[in-house]
């Protein structure tokens, strides 16, 4: 079984990561295993980020890797916190923390206002320096509830409403989350050029 490493140390986007990769039939294993080190994202793109955390997975492992960099865009905080997701109220903010900090934000902003996306960036790399990497996005756009919502998922996951579901991401069954997602829509377009690369 071909082995390959997704550059992730959140557990909960590692196990969503490896479902989604299951039609490939590969053995997905955590940058963990190789480093604990979690290279800075420096970046002011999602793809660029993605990039990063690809090449430190191949070149602590020696295997091909997977990255993910993914965040939430609100319509109006113009892309707020986007490529900041993950830290928004800072360093070593809890998912908790981000979501206060974002219902702080929107307070006066009312529903009809409050659109927003989530966004995922994933990329391929066959070895550190593989010249032409596989990059696809995906988009699910909702809006921001006025309280969480829900206790599945992760990150702003309570509190981005579903239109069409009548229900936040957070009340999502995983398998209900992983064939709509943005993680889901990216790693469609993904297992398409893996499997046309592969062919």
């Amino acid at each position: 079984m071909p082995q390959l490493v997704v550059a992730s140390h959140n557990r909960k986007k590692l196990a969503e990561l490896q479902t989604l990769l299951q039609p490939l039939g590969w053995d997905a294993r955590s940058v963990a295993e190789f480093s604990a080190t979690v290279p800075e994202e420096t970046a002011l793109s999602f793809v660029e980020n993605a990039l990063l955390k690809a090449r430190h997975a191949t070149q602590v492992s020696g295997l091909p890797a997977i990255a993910d960099d993914s965040g939430l865009e609100v319509d109006a905080l113009a892309g707020a916190p986007g490529v900041y997701s993950a830290r928004y109220a800072g360093a070593d903010a809890s998912d908790a923390d981000n979501n206060r900090k974002l219902l702080e934000a929107l307070r006066e902003v009312p529903a009809s206002k409050r659109g927003a996306r989530f966004v995922s960036a994933l990329v391929f790399l066959r070895h550190a320096a593989d010249p032409v990497p596989l990059i696809a996005i995906g988009s699910w756009r909702g809006r921001i509830l006025e309280a969480p919502q829900g206790n599945n998922g992760f990150g702003y996951d309570p509190l981005f409403y579903v239109e069409a579901l009548g229900c936040s991401a957070a009340e999502l069954d995983s398998a209900s989350k992983n064939r709509i997602s943005h993680r889901a829509q990216a790693m469609a377009q993904l297992l398409t050029q893996l499997q046309a690369v592969h062919a």
